[in-house]
């Protein structure tokens, strides 16, 4: 049996939750302008009162927060999903009061006539599982910081190890419980594109398309290396305690270090260099004068990595790269033998300075699924922040996203 409540509006704070962060951090010097979708939109709460996850561990009562756009059609047939990115909620377009600062990360492609379109489309977005955004009052989602039901203590780092396919078996029970019978498409950015090839591999049957954006289908061993990187620095926070710090102070400098080298990793050299340049934080603080002098690309990544260690949580954003890292579809360690369970048609939108998932790995996978013989799609996005073109550039595929829809 499963449940299904409703976060009322009341709730909710206008900001503060870490996409709201990432969008603002994207779109700075783009010249970026978010449209309105039209109405407001209500979280709402799933639950599960067991879990089984792909490595065999019960997890008892798994919870994730998800909003919908539009309506499901009488066959069931008409859904569209969107898995989280890394560090991103369910929150993909609308706003959920009208006073809310910037609405969701997705807005100019979701609503009526958008390629999105929610006259016609159902669209489902999740928060999915470990996710970060646990200190806003707004995501809901089960993890490290969630109470074991055995203990009444939160699990800390003995809650069970979570992949990309556990992601994507909790979506499935969703959708089940929604009606849904078959899913037109999966859409997802980086982190929620490897879930839309997991999808298909994993159903596919029941998966029509998939539309990978800024994504791969394996973390090959030298993004195994940078994701390291990024988790190395919580962990040597003094604070972070071998992950039990709930009833203590969080490891807060190890997060800010951590989103500093993410904020930089996820975007390309032209962006800074074009916002920041070599400016100095103050015209007066020379930093040949003092250490404590600072250029202003450094006072921009100490401000915003800040604000994002202050609102995830640092063993959510551990398990959340863990299944990342250990991502590769299908299960298969080789990446031809996982996709070939894929029988859905393919859009790629990659990137073409992506530094993180380069446009080379999203050639890879695009020539292995075309050898295979399904019908692969490909376009390049293209502007100076790399990875997070995924996000402020998506507008440029408007027209060959309705295509790929309407095909």
């Amino acid at each position: 049996m499963y449940v299904v409540r409703m976060i009322r509006r009341g709730w909710l704070p206008s900001t503060a939750c870490g996409w709201i962060l990432f969008i603002a951090i994207a779109c700075l010097s783009t010249g970026s302008k978010a449209n309105a979708y039209d109405g407001l939109v209500e979280k709402k709460v799933f639950e599960i009162p067991s879990y089984t996850t792909a490595g065999a561990h019960v997890i008892k009562t798994v919870r994730m927060g998800y909003e919908t756009y539009g309506k499901l059609n009488q066959d069931g047939n008409n859904a569209i999903l969107i898995p989280p990115f890394f560090g991103g909620t369910s929150h993909a377009a609308g706003k959920y009061t009208p006073a809310d600062s910037l609405p969701g990360y997705w807005d100019g492609i979701i609503g009526p006539g958008r390629p999105l379109d929610t006259e016609r489309f159902f669209v489902i977005s999740t928060d999915g599982l470990v996710n970060p955004n646990t200190k806003d009052g707004i995501t809901v989602s089960s993890g490290p910081a969630s109470t074991n039901h055995d203990t009444g203590k939160p699990y800390c780092m003995t809650f069970p190890t979570i992949s990309i396919r556990d992601f994507v078996d909790v979506q499935k029970a969703l959708i089940d419980h929604l009606g849904v019978k078959r899913i037109y498409a999966v859409i997802g950015l980086s982190m929620g594109g490897m879930q839309a090839f997991e999808w298909a591999a994993a159903y596919p049957e029941m998966v029509d398309r998939i539309i990978p954006v800024v994504a791969i289908a394996q973390c090959n061993a030298f993004e195994i290396g940078i994701i390291d990187s990024w988790v190395a620095s919580i962990m040597l926070d003094p604070h972070w305690n071998g992950g039990n710090y709930y009833a203590r102070e969080a490891p807060i400098e190890g997060v800010k270090m951590s989103m500093k080298v993410v904020i930089l990793q996820t975007r390309h050299s032209d962006w800074a260099n074009k916002v920041f340049e070599r400016k100095w934080a103050s015209s007066d603080k020379d930093p040949a004068k003092s250490m404590e002098n600072r250029y202003s690309v450094q006072k921009f990544l100490d401000e915003t990595s800040s604000k994002l260690a202050t609102q995830y949580d640092a063993n959510h954003v551990i398990y959340q790269l863990r299944a990342i890292q250990l991502f590769s579809v299908g299960g298969k360690d080789s990446l031809a033998e996982g996709l070939k369970k894929i029988k859905a048609k393919v859009l790629m939108l990659p990137a073409r300075n992506d530094l993180l998932f380069p446009l080379a790995d999203s050639s890879e996978i695009r020539n292995l699924l075309m050898k295979q013989g399904n019908q692969v799609n490909f376009f390049e996005l293209e502007g100076p922040l790399g990875h997070m073109t995924g996000i402020t550039g998506i507008s440029q595929a408007t027209d060959v996203i309705a295509r790929f829809l309407s095909n």
